[in-house]
């Protein structure tokens, strides 16, 4: 089980804050992890275990808590009453009403309360206006390529006589894992098979990791769409994720994505294809970054570009589709730069195209991702945008392509992805 420190560093400040501790993420990335150790840290502290109340609401042991007096009461009956009591409570979204529970309880005296949830539909509804201002939420992600690397530098430990040169064998799984790998060696992995914290840890093998991705699909799917937005025909919405997957880093409308369905021979209204992106959005699997006009300092409205959560998923959903590499590395980037706390959004500079518009409490960052540049049109194009913007925020060029280290364009970084992905200079 890989520690999520950076996550875990986010959620140590707020304990014992009076506010609502939200943790969000699509299902499988990590949040009942993060839990976990978070309460391991909370214990090495010296909180005892009376002061650890912990249900997940997907578990059918607490099956009778999915409504909102009986989940109160279960809590209310456990509290200490001179110590503080640490509540947990996962996948929140599967209790009715849980926004009146979670109010209750976050009112009274030495009560810290952390919930999880797969949607972000908990947070637009009901709990957003009972606690507006009283909550603060921590989006997490599948497993960064760093967190990837150290998985698999400590398998390869493990491992029994890893000095052979031959396949090795966890002793504490039994399964196979390769010779020790370098990143470059690596990230093919991470690319076709995504980066969900199981799959780390599974044999690699095709059927496998398509089988347990195909799970988490198909779980996303229907817990969290086809039964909340009621929707009878799962393979129009199976349609539009295909559209979206088939599209990453390309300008999407839901009028587009309309016309190519009913042109198909299927019908679906802009309507209802507005009603399933909203729904995958907020379910996680796919993230919106809108367009940003750099010179007009605005947002705009149209064309915006969507991004899958994992690109693990689009390989298995879209069995024989091209590589299509400079995308799929414009998908990692973009989840990366959420991960380090960015708002991200596509640069419009008259008629060329940024790819992102970074900004967080430091600044702004622009950047262009690349497969490669080592054709020099290819690099005068990829330039092209970078060198159009004004301002003397800082400007990088990401690819994979092996360069000298701090290699410049007047002023414009060219960084390898992969040493950017693991942090390195």
């Amino acid at each position: 089980m890989i520690q999520r420190n950076e996550y875990l560093e986010l959620l140590k400040p707020w304990r014992e804050k009076q506010l609502i501790k939200v943790i969000s993420g699509v299902r499988r990335c990590g949040k009942s992890t993060l839990l976990a150790q978070y309460m391991d840290y909370l214990r090495s502290t010296g909180v005892e275990d009376e002061q650890i109340i912990s249900v997940n609401l997907e578990d059918i042991d607490f099956e009778h808590l999915q409504d909102y007096k009986a989940l109160h009461d279960y809590f209310k009956s456990r509290l200490c009453k001179d110590k503080y009591t640490y509540v947990f409570i996962d996948e929140v979204q599967q209790c009715t009403g849980f926004e009146k529970a979670v109010d209750s309880l976050f009112i009274k005296k030495n009560v810290d309360v952390y919930i999880t949830g797969s949607n972000a539909h908990m947070l637009s509804g009901e709990l957003a206006t009972l606690l507006s201002g009283r909550y603060i939420e921590i989006s997490i992600l599948p497993l960064s390529f760093a967190e990837h690397m150290e998985l698999a530098e400590r398998f390869n430990k493990l491992a029994m006589n890893d000095e052979t040169g031959m396949l090795l064998m966890n002793p504490e799984t039994g399964m196979l894992v390769a010779q020790k790998r370098t990143p470059r060696e690596e990230f093919p992995h991470y690319l076709r098979y995504g980066s969900f914290p199981y799959v780390s840890e599974l044999e690699r093998d095709d059927n496998i990791i398509r089988t347990y991705l195909d799970g988490v699909y198909n779980t996303i799917l229907i817990k969290d769409i086809v039964k909340r937005e009621g929707i009878t025909d799962i393979s129009v919405l199976e349609s539009v994720v295909k559209f979206l997957c088939s599209n990453i880093g390309s300008p999407v409308s839901t009028k587009k994505i309309s016309d190519t369905i009913n042109s198909s021979g299927r019908k679906i209204s802009v309507n209802t294809v507005e009603t399933y992106v909203r729904a995958l959005a907020d379910s996680f699997i796919f993230y919106k970054a809108d367009r940003y006009d750099i010179k007009g300092k605005q947002h705009l409205k149209t064309l915006g570009k969507y991004y899958l959560v994992d690109t693990g998923l689009r390989n298995m959903l879209l069995t024989g589709a091209s590589a299509d590499l400079g995308h799929q590395l414009e998908n990692i980037v973009y989840l990366e730069l959420l991960r380090r706390g960015n708002k991200v959004s596509i640069g419009k500079l008259a008629e060329k195209e940024v790819d992102f518009v970074a900004s967080n409490a430091d600044g702004v960052c622009y950047y262009q991702v690349a497969a490669s540049v080592l054709d020099e049109s290819t690099l005068k194009r990829e330039l092209a945008p970078l060198q159009k913007i004004p301002d003397h925020h800082p400007k990088f060029l990401l690819t994979l392509d092996d360069i000298m280290p701090n290699a410049n364009h007047d002023g414009i970084r060219q960084i390898n992805v992969l040493n950017w992905l693991l942090n390195k200079k």
